[in-house]
């Protein structure tokens, strides 16, 4: 028997499919996002040169900068539920810009490109199992019309030919937007708003996810996955706020 809940993310994962084949379709001939420039790579090289990058050394647990690349304080004290952490940009500047223009503004295509920025700060071959995109709520998820997670998770799954599990991880709690609360009140909003299924017991999965600020739904996320058995669990960012 088919489970009702997992029928309704099936179909609305395949309803996403083709508003984005539909969109692609209609496209325009390709432009710099930010100038307007015609660029064949969604980024003028003037514009790509201008991103935020994160320096090297950053933690390795959660991703935030260090003058060594060691563990930072805070993940020393209270480290979070993930094991580890990448990310590309800080989130400022032109990426301020981007992620949210492309989450809530509708602009989905900034987001496999800003994935190829990410995918050179990741390992060449991870040592992961799976990549599982941070779920929205279907409610949310039909508001957007798709998950920002799932359109950067989709290339990195591609260029390392790893399987995209939406099946590991539900978020039945419709929460709040976390960037409209404080520091604080983030991991209150989001505990216990997700559930992982015994599918992924023993895998070393990679969460993935546009910014990480206190790491809040990541930490709720990789939580449920331990709980149900996860053996590691890393967090894939495109940024990070410092």
């Amino acid at each position: 028997m088919i489970h009702l809940s997992n029928f309704k993310h099936e179909f609305l994962n395949k309803l996403q499919n083709c508003q984005r084949s539909i969109s692609r379709a209609l496209a325009l001939p390709a432009a710099c996002l930010l100038c307007g420039q015609l660029s064949r790579h969604g980024l003028c090289p003037a514009c790509h040169a201008d991103l935020p990058h994160l320096p090297h050394a950053l933690c390795p647990r959660c991703a935030l900068p260090t003058p060594d690349g060691g563990l930072c304080g805070a993940c020393l004290q209270a480290p979070p539920a993930f094991d580890a952490s990448f990310a590309a940009l800080r989130y400022a500047g032109i990426a301020e810009h981007l992620i949210p223009a492309a989450k809530f503004g509708g602009r989905w295509h900034v987001l496999p490109l800003l994935a190829q920025v990410l995918l050179h700060r990741l390992p060449v071959t991870p040592e992961v199992d799976a990549i599982v995109p941070l779920p929205l709520h279907p409610a949310r998820l039909r508001e957007r019309g798709y998950n920002q997670a799932t359109e950067i998770a989709t290339p990195l799954a591609r260029a390392f030919r790893l399987p995209l599990r939406h099946d590991l991880l539900q978020r039945h709690k419709n929460t709040e937007h976390q960037a409209r609360l404080t520091q604080a009140a983030r991991h209150g909003n989001v505990r216990g708003a997700f559930t992982a299924t015994p599918a992924a017991r023993g895998l070393r999965i990679a969460l993935v996810d546009d910014v990480m600020t206190s790491g809040a739904s990541l930490d709720a996320a990789a939580r449920a996955l331990k709980r149900a058995g996860a053996a590691h669990v890393e967090a894939w960012v495109l940024a990070r706020t410092l």
